[in-house]
């Protein structure tokens, strides 16, 4: 029967119309439509992964093997299965034969079978294997348009691979399987024939050749139970098997990365908005104190004040999630026209409802969480007490059942955040964090409250005033403070990060980086090397190693997937091959953390000398065992030591290093780094690529140039969704403006009829806000620093460089958008004529 009634009250009250709540909708709408909007998009993604399966793995199965091709045995196996395409992947040396220039591609050569699915697009039309075949005894060969305009070549220019002079017939506009790719691309691709790479020279012993083989299957057949069947008939195999439910796993996790984070930061968005949802309700309850103190005082319980006024702002709330799904239904098309080719997949954009049934929640839970305290609060005041809390607030506590639904939603709310990420103990984290710097933000606006009701009164008016407003009962510090700060923090932290990376790159590292990486130097080749690079003007600091790859197979007679310790940090060990390589001595920059090293003419069992990261993801010590296999042979080392690895020096690193007998009669390559003057890197590289034309060469130079402009990117990106949360933020302000506009009207005329003119109040009223952007930058300026200082120290592992001039900019940002909307509001009040109040006063 009380619901009864309180849904009749409340129904009569919305006839009213929606003034009061426009910030309420406004921060659900923007929290929920971002969520949506993120959600869809990579449900999207997802789905064109699920669907392009096929083509982006470029089989129904693809099987992964580095150095070494098929066996006959294995051949003939896949051959009985269905129709087999084979593809060759290295990285190698383009060179333009008309002016000598050079540039650093992804290789990727092709047999007569490829693509098995999908279809491979030139811009110039076509068909692939047409433009790869050979004519006239020359191999033809197609490449990213980044490769034509890096030599200076048009379609019909001849390349020159190794010791291969092709000719270019085509720029690519479509590779099917490229999201399927098995590493991380450090140059643009350049396509050849499966025939033309033996012509290049660059098929060497212990090269760094990854051999892929992809099968279709009849039609009906089961790719996952043929791929796990492949893996019991041949147990020894190196194989890295997967099949089309697994397409493209570095595409699919970066893709939940991304959306998790874009999430977290919609629920940033809403929670800063929560705090503006909270002001909305309580400054709409305060609008009408009169009418529930009148229905108390006609006998209304508090239960029916309750109902009443939690079903108007469910409706309200309802119609601010239906505004946001609306824009998080009609976003995602301007988004994929947005990323539409820096996917290597199509974007299939349409209505997911789980996503927008997750925003809903989100939004739902947010309204719950900031809105009943506020609801349960005027329940449970007096009538009495009503009519006097606008200039005597009473602190009065909801019922301990409001309380404990308040936690409820508050923590369902955070259960739904860890419970949808891909990532929970991340989402755990955020959660915590953003808790606790919720309620650090709250706290400090509340303790320089409390210090300035008893801080001395100055004597200027305006100051005097501007300091009173700050902890006046129902000033609004709190909420700016919060609102404010946790964006502001974001944004700090981001651009100090960046500052820090920047600097570390432009700065730190070309002093004390080598200038070029050489790959895959031969062992016939190394002296005639040494003598070149000897032979360079300028050449310091030559450091060789062997180079060659393995991977993990057990530790301590576990198999490697079941022996994981911390499976965060052993993500990446297993997700494919490690670089390993020999030594008879402790690289000099690297720290022994436990265990010793070997002496130098050690000749006994295998030893290894792992890295802190692997031995953390496996719980390693010295004495354990490892296996390892290496070019497909198994090897079982002991754990000589764990090392810490600098990473800052860009030097030649390896997380494995194993005693010298089991691999130095094994096939391999060199590695080697070398420094020279910048005038002297030109001639040097185009000196290695014309004397060694299989041996890669990696100038530092550029590889910090595509790192910083990719770290920009990153950067800018980050600091626009985090412009999200300062939007919300900035909805906050408004509110709490709009809130106190009344307050406003009221203090500038009763002023006026004071004597001060408009500019003393404008004056006061500017300091005010003056000093609330100010204490809102110097707490954000603080937490991002910390933060800041604490990802680069302890995640990035980099030194850190204090950067006040980027705080500076921070703070003025705050400073600027309180003063704008104080201004907004204070003009105008100011504007106000003093009789028509005063009488209706």
């Amino acid at each position: 029967m009380t619901l009864a009634v309180a849904a009749r009250l409340a129904r009569r009250e919305l006839r009213g119309g929606l003034k009061g709540f426009h910030i309420f909708l406004a921060c659900l709408a923007l929290g929920v439509g971002a969520i949506a909007t993120v959600q869809s998009v990579a449900d999207g993604i997802r789905s064109s992964i699920a669907q392009d399966g096929q083509a982006i793995l470029g089989g129904d199965v693809a099987l992964h093997r580095l150095y070494e091709p098929a066996t006959a045995a294995e051949r003939a196996e896949l051959d009985a299965a269905g129709r087999v395409a084979e593809v060759v992947e290295t990285r190698g040396m383009a060179r333009s034969p008309k002016d000598e220039s050079t540039t650093l591609v992804e290789l990727k050569a092709v047999d007569g079978a490829y693509p098995l699915y999908g279809k491979a697009e030139l811009d110039e039309g076509g068909d692939l294997q047409a433009a790869l075949a050979q004519r006239d005894g020359v191999w033809g060969a197609v490449a990213d348009p980044e490769v034509a305009a890096r030599l200076g070549l048009a379609v019909g220019d001849r390349i020159a691979v190794g010791d291969a002079v092709l000719q270019l017939r085509g720029t690519i506009a479509r590779e099917p399987d490229k999201a399927g790719g098995n590493g991380f691309s450090i140059g643009p691709r350049l396509m050849i024939g499966r025939g033309a790479l033996d012509a290049t020279g660059l098929v060497q012993p212990g090269s760094m050749l990854a051999y892929d083989y992809r099968l279709a299957l009849p039609r009906g057949s089961d790719a996952h139970a043929f791929a796990t069947g492949l893996k019991t008939r041949f147990p020894d195999g190196t194989w890295r098997i997967r099949d089309d439910r697994d397409a493209a796993p570095s595409l699919r996790r970066t893709i939940d990365q991304l959306t998790m984070y874009l999430t977290l930061v919609g629920l940033t968005a809403l929670l800063v908005g929560g705090a503006g949802v909270g002001n909305a309700v309580r400054a709409w309850l305060d609008a009408r104190l009169a009418t529930i103190a009148t229905l108390k005082c006609l006998g209304a319980p508090g239960r029916l004040i309750f109902e009443t006024y939690l079903i108007q702002v469910l409706v309200l709330a309802g119609l601010g999630i239906v505004i946001g799904l609306g824009v998080g239904a009609a976003a995602p098309p301007a988004v994929a026209a947005l990323i539409d080719g820096l996917l290597p997949v199509e974007t299939r954009i349409g209505v997911y409802p789980g996503a927008l049934l997750l925003a809903a929640g989100f939004g739902l839970l947010t309204a719950l969480t900031f809105s009943l305290w506020p609801l349960a609060r005027a329940a449970r005041t007096p009538a009495a007490a009503l009519f006097r809390d606008r200039v005597a607030p009473r602190h009065i506590r909801p019922a301990a059942i409001f309380i404990a639904a308040t936690a409820l939603c508050g923590a369902a709310l955070a259960a739904l955040a860890v419970a949808t990420a891909s990532d929970t103990m991340l989402a755990a984290i955020f959660v915590a964090g953003a808790i606790a710097a919720i309620g650090l933000f709250h706290g400090t606006a509340l303790g320089v409250m409390a210090l300035l009701r008893r801080a001395p009164r100055p004597r200027r008016p305006g100051l005097r005033l501007a300091l009173a407003n700050l902890h006046r009962p129902g000033a609004p510090t709190p909420q700016i403070v919060l609102s404010l700060g946790l964006g502001l923090t974001v944004l700090a932290a981001i651009a100090l990060i960046q500052g820090n990376m920047d600097r570390q790159i432009q700065d730190t590292l070309p002093g004390a980086a080598p200038s070029f990486f050489f790959v895959d130097v031969q062992k016939s080749q190394k002296d005639q090397f040494d003598a070149l690079i000897q032979g360079t003007s300028g050449a310091s600091d030559l450091a060789e190693v062997p180079s060659l790859r393995g991977r993990i197979v057990s530790v301590n007679g576990v198999p490697v997937e079941k022996a994981v310790v911390d499976p965060k940090t052993a993500g990446w060990v297993l997700r494919g091959d490690r670089g390993i390589t020999y030594a008879t001595a402790k690289p000099p920059k690297d720290k022994i953390l436990q265990g010793e090293w070997w002496p130098a003419d050690y000749d006994g069992p295998p030893k290894v000398s792992t890295s802190q990261e692997i031995a953390g993801a496996f719980g390693l010590k010295p004495g354990d065992r490892m296996t390892l296999n290496v070019l497909g042979r198994d090897i079982d080392a002991e754990v000589a030591n764990i090392r810490e690895i600098d990473w800052g020096t860009l030097g030649i690193n390896f997380t494995l290093i194993m005693s010298p007998k089991p691999l130095s009669a094994a096939p391999h390559t060199w590695l080697a780094t070398v420094k020279v003057p910048p005038a002297a890197e030109p001639g040097l590289q185009r000196a290695v690529t014309d004397a060694f034309p299989n041996v890669t060469t990696v100038r530092l130079k550029d590889a910090l140039e595509t790192v910083n402009a990719l770290l920009s990117q990153i950067g800018t990106a980050v600091r626009s969704t985090a412009g999200i949360t300062l939007l919300a933020g900035a909805l906050v302000l408004a509110g709490a403006v709009a809130a106190g506009h009344r307050r406003r009207i009221y203090d500038a005329v009763v002023l006026k009829v004071l004597g001060a003119t408009r500019g003393d109040v404008m004056r006061a009223f500017l300091i005010e806000y003056g000093l609330l952007g100010l204490l809102t930058a110097a707490i954000a300026c603080v937490l991002g620093t910390i933060a800041a200082w604490g990802v680069l120290t302890y995640v990035m592992k980099i030194g850190w460089t204090f950067l006040p001039l980027t705080l500076l900019g921070t703070a003025g940002l705050c400073v600027a958008i309180t003063l704008g909307f104080g201004f907004l509001g204070t003009w105008v009040a100011l504007g106000q004529k003093a009789a028509p109040l005063l009488r209706n006063e």
